[in-house]
């Protein structure tokens, strides 16, 4: 019942404490100055071709 009791103890404060230092980090990650652009971006990549195909980057790919 000791090992219960430790681990209780443990997740009760201090991985309480580990896991909203994550989420606070998380956080301040995602509306870092200057990740907007870079987000928009790599959001914008599925439709960066949308209008025609994307250009072949070697002769075998314009073969086929």
């Amino acid at each position: 019942m000791e090992t219960y009791s430790f681990l209780r103890e443990f997740a009760d404060s201090w991985m309480l404490m580990v896991l909203f230092a994550f989420f606070i980090g998380v956080i301040l990650f995602v509306f870092r100055p200057g990740a907007s652009k870079i987000d928009r971006d790599i959001a914008e990549i599925p439709f960066r071709h949308e209008d025609k195909p994307a250009p072949a980057r070697n002769a075998r790919a314009k073969e086929v």
